[in-house]
């Protein structure tokens, strides 16, 4: 048995020339599998394959027996090619397909306590139309961050939006969005300019008049959440995610959710069907309770 593991070691080393934690993750693995079956590796059948998959769903996660079947997949079709076995005992099995994690949002209250920033100064005003434009859009922060002011139609109330792969589409903005991105672009972004820099087209600056960077954005907007007291984890990606869900909630149709966050497929969208039905439980039990304390 440690001669064919020593074997195959050997040969994923010299020639998949993988790392070597990958290496020593690929030992360990069928070093466990050796110990379990307590059996010549090349006597292994599928109801032993059964039984060591059993063992592990009671003690590893999901991913860690996917991790489990796909080293002794490669490892047994290695030694079917050698012909040191006549049938591979993996032959009909495969790796698990994961769960999706269901993405983090903020409730409502939770948005609207963060698009709530006392105006004080021109970072006040970035801010507050910084926020606003991504929760009425949903866009992704990349999106917002290379967005110039000609992309702005404000007598249509619609943004030119650049995506990912320099997919164009056209967006709806809300009327509070463009209330702030107008006080903004009016009165404050021409402010974010030292003197003598050269003047750019870029929307959202910082206070070297250039366009804000991811990192500058994410400082930002967790400054803002940890400012309000909010307990989740925020990041811009949470604001689209947030957008996405109250979306879906508020009887929006999937479709269209799917062309308003450029997604280019729809299985992408429909994670949020998932969280909006959640939310529906969870609003009819609770109206369940409410109304039995009423009665």
């Amino acid at each position: 048995m440690d001669k064919m593991i020593d074997e195959y070691i050997t040969y994923i080393n010299l020639t998949k020339k993988l790392s070597d934690n990958t290496i020593e993750s690929y030992t360990n693995s069928l070093n466990l599998f050796k110990k379990f079956i307590k059996k010549d590796l090349s006597k292994v059948n599928d109801k032993d394959i059964e039984k060591y998959l059993s063992f592990l769903n009671n003690t590893h996660s999901n991913a860690s027996v996917n991790h489990e079947i796909t080293v002794l997949n490669e490892f047994y079709r290695y030694i079917f090619r050698k012909k040191y076995i006549c049938t591979n005992p993996m032959e009909y099995f495969s790796t698990r397909k994961s769960s999706k994690k269901l993405p983090k949002y903020l409730t409502i209250e939770e948005v609207d306590k963060l698009l709530s920033i006392e105006l004080n100064d021109k970072f006040d005003y970035r801010n507050k139309a910084m926020f606003e434009f991504m929760y009425a859009t949903g866009t992704r922060v990349s999106e917002i961050l290379s967005l110039e002011v000609g992309d702005i139609d404000f007598y249509n109330c619609k943004v030119l939006i650049k995506g990912k792969g320099a997919k164009e589409r056209i967006l709806p903005i809300s009327d509070i969005a463009l209330k702030y991105l107008k006080i903004y672009i009016e009165e404050y972004r021409n402010s974010f300019f030292p003197k003598n820099k050269k003047i750019n087209n870029y929307l959202f600056l910082n206070n070297h008049g250039e366009h804000l960077s991811r990192v500058a954005f994410l400082k930002i907007i967790k400054r803002e959440a940890l400012k309000k007291e909010i307990k989740k984890e925020v990041s811009p990606h949470i604001l689209r995610h947030s957008f996405a869900t109250h979306m879906i909630e508020n009887g929006a149709d999937i479709r269209s959710v799917q062309l308003l966050l450029g997604h280019e497929n729809i299985t992408t969208t429909e994670i949020y069907t998932h969280l909006s039905n959640d939310f529906v439980k969870k609003s009819y039990f609770e109206n369940m309770i409410r109304s039995n304390k009423e009665e």
